[in-house]
């Protein structure tokens, strides 16, 4: 139940992380914004927190991944080419190749009730699907089938670590995003994007920016491979299903979206398929 709580307080940050996100774009250009985002990951917690026992290759693999692949793309696409709560959908295609990941790397079998408890759960994402408005485009929705893969190689590359690695992990990974992101932003956004954005940027859009490295980063990132660690993906990976419900429930209070009936099915279908998911091999 503990672990099960830990994982509901990592997808609720995740989930209400759109709506920050799209706080911190309105005024950070994307790529300088992901600059930004693991440079305060980085530092000041490098100082205090041990360099991993994992060989650099795998920290640069996990850095890149969830940096680069994950993240830089993610920002790109919520910039114009898809509306944050379709994006927080779509990104959680990263469960079925999280799941499909470890079958093949792992051979991780998933139970037949599994099966069934992520068909309820994907019968919410489409219930969720079939409403979301037009402001979407098939770019925007490819690119965030790209982050969601780079976040399912993240998280396999993080479970072959072991366990004890997370928080350390996290942090020193950073350091292989931070100079790769930094030269794709000077190439494509250039450094008055950068002078531009600071210059402009209020406390708000700051709180932002150190949310998305305190709260998503260190936080989010370092439970969920500490969870990884100890149980297998099929059962940890399907708890993200709720990060729509919790960006749905955080657009309706901080941005004022209406909460019709529709909203509401989707949200019991994708807690039932997770509760069924937790609970039915141990009740079985």
């Amino acid at each position: 139940m503990r672990h099960g709580l830990l994982a509901l307080a990592v997808v609720a940050v995740w989930g209400t992380n759109f709506v920050v996100i799209k706080v911190a774009l309105s005024t950070f250009s994307p790529l300088w914004m992901a600059v930004l985002r693991f440079a305060l990951a980085l530092l000041p917690a490098a100082f205090f927190i041990a360099r991993p026992a994992v060989s650099w290759q795998k920290l640069a693999a996990y850095g890149l991944l969830i940096g680069v692949g994950q993240f830089a793309v993610l920002y790109l696409a919520m910039t114009r080419f898809i509306a944050p709560g379709l994006a927080s959908l779509v990104i959680q295609t990263q469960v079925f190749f999280t799941i499909g990941l470890a079958m093949w790397a792992d051979g991780e079998r998933v139970r037949p009730m599994q099966w069934l408890a992520l068909a309820l759960a994907v019968a919410g994402i489409v219930v969720i699907g079939a409403h979301t408005g037009g402001d979407t485009t098939a770019t925007g929705v490819a690119m965030v089938l790209v982050a969601a893969a780079s976040w399912a190689g993240g998280n396999q590359v993080q479970r072959s670590m072991g366990r004890g690695q997370a928080l350390g992990v996290v942090v020193w990974a950073s350091a292989f995003a931070l100079p790769v992101l930094a030269v794709l932003a000077l190439i494509f956004e250039g450094p008055a994007a950068l002078a531009t954005s600071v210059a402009s940027a209020d406390a708000t859009a700051w709180a932002a920016v150190v949310w998305q490295a305190v709260g998503n980063t260190l936080f989010g990132y370092a439970a969920w491979a500490w969870l990884l660690a100890r149980h297998p993906a099929a059962t940890i990976t399907p708890m993200a299903l709720l990060v729509p419900v919790f960006g749905i429930g955080a657009s309706v209070l901080l941005l004022g979206e209406p909460l019709p009936a529709w909203k509401l099915i989707a949200a019991g279908l994708v807690l039932g398929g997770l509760a069924l998911n937790l609970f039915g091999p141990r009740r079985r």
